[in-house]
């Protein structure tokens, strides 16, 4: 998984980053072909806004939020991400059931 930080109006700590990376490590455990991640962190006056965009095989996952914490805005935004990312593999999921209908088992 590529990961790009981008800071606007904003200095990207070592500590943001990591955090980041922790957070976002999570939503692979669901999805495990997560091709690249970028987040775009800005301040504008008072609000902490985080946006990120996810790109898997198939789709483009898009998420953002806004709070006065930034670390609250970033599990806000892991947390929408992760359900968006769940959502996209249950729609993806191969839904044939693996013996066949009922017609296809043998009886005993």
């Amino acid at each position: 998984m590529n990961l790009q930080l981008t800071g606007h109006h904003l200095e990207i700590t070592p500590a943001l980053r990591e955090y980041v990376v922790s957070k976002l490590g999570k939503i692979s455990n669901h999805f495990d072909h997560v091709i690249d991640v970028k987040v775009t962190m800005s301040v504008e006056k008072l609000a902490q806004k985080v946006e990120a965009t996810l790109h898997v095989p198939g789709n483009d996952l898009h998420a953002a939020c806004q709070d006065e914490n930034m670390y609250s805005a970033i599990d806000m935004l892991t947390d929408k991400l992760d359900r968006q990312v769940v959502k996209h593999k249950e729609k993806h999921a191969d839904h044939h059931k693996a013996n066949g209908g009922v017609k296809h088992q043998q009886l005993d």
